[in-house]
């Protein structure tokens, strides 16, 4: 699996089409969408137009909760995304009847619909709910991670599974604060690198897989300019330290459920 790719979350469908074939274009591998970015068939447009065999590129969605008990879920995803089957298939969020919408996936991975499995925000007592009663472990989980909050305790969960990380929000929602600490700032320097790509090369350091969302051609091509320089270990040391165990983004169950249960009029989706 490719250890950085593009995210399509928030936007049109426009939008993605272009960032997608841009992306693939300018040597990204990993795309990743969900059915609730309303953009799946803009993607799969984006992806036969950059001309870049389907092999050679690794597709991820997610269900929302409203699928979870629709057994053509997984099937609709491939025709919105015009594909015979996906690198990586997630369920979206911890709400409504997850068990079900995970055995969709255990069905699919069997099937060869899809070929690795993953979960998507979850955490605490509904993460280890469905580590118990999940006859396929999940190989990734999306969650939001980024040198401010590297989810130390979902990391120490699933360090036996070998459950990987894709982060959301790799660089804290865009926060200056972050962005511009004076530790990124200096690696900058000694790298000849921007402070954006210090942080995306941390996260591939951490062994996270970092999706960074961007429609301007240029940031993609700078996004995935990190594989010509290794921070050190005193570095990512120094880098730890700016950890507060804070996220930008806080669940609240019950708006959350609220949300997810709501359904998912596919007919609008361009």
């Amino acid at each position: 699996m490719p250890t950085i790719g593009l995210g399509t979350f928030q936007m049109s469908s426009e939008d993605a089409e272009n960032a997608v074939k841009n992306a693939l274009q300018s040597g990204y591998q990993l795309i990743d969408t969900a059915s609730a970015y309303m953009n799946e068939k803009a993607v799969g447009r984006g992806i036969k137009e950059s001309g870049i065999s389907r092999d050679q590129i690794f597709l991820s969605s997610k269900l929302w909760p409203s699928l979870y008990n629709d057994e053509n879920a997984v099937d609709d995803t491939l025709a919105r995304l015009d594909t015979d089957y996906l690198d990586l298939l997630f369920i979206h969020q911890p709400s409504g009847d997850f068990m079900a919408g995970y055995r969709q996936l255990e069905k699919a991975y069997r099937e060869g619909k899809i070929k690795a499995i993953g979960i998507s925000n979850f955490e605490g007592e509904d993460l280890q709910k469905l580590l118990d009663e999940a006859e396929i472990k999940p190989q990734v989980i999306q969650v939001e991670a980024h040198p401010y909050y590297t989810q130390d305790v979902v990391r120490k969960t699933l360090e036996q599974y070998g459950t990987r990380i894709m982060a959301w929000y790799p660089l804290g929602h865009g926060d200056s604060s972050l962005i511009n600490e004076p530790v990124f700032s200096e690696l900058a320097k000694k790298y000849n690198k921007s402070n954006v790509q210090i942080i995306l090369r941390w996260h591939m350091q951490m062994g996270f897989i970092v999706i960074p969302g961007s429609t301007n051609p240029e940031h993609l091509k700078s996004n995935i300019d990190i594989f010509d320089f290794e921070l050190t270990d005193e570095e990512m040391s120094e880098i730890s330290k700016v950890n507060k165990n804070v996220r930008y983004y806080v669940p609240n169950k019950q708006q959350t459920d609220a949300y997810a249960n709501a359904q998912l009029d596919f007919s609008n989706e361009k």
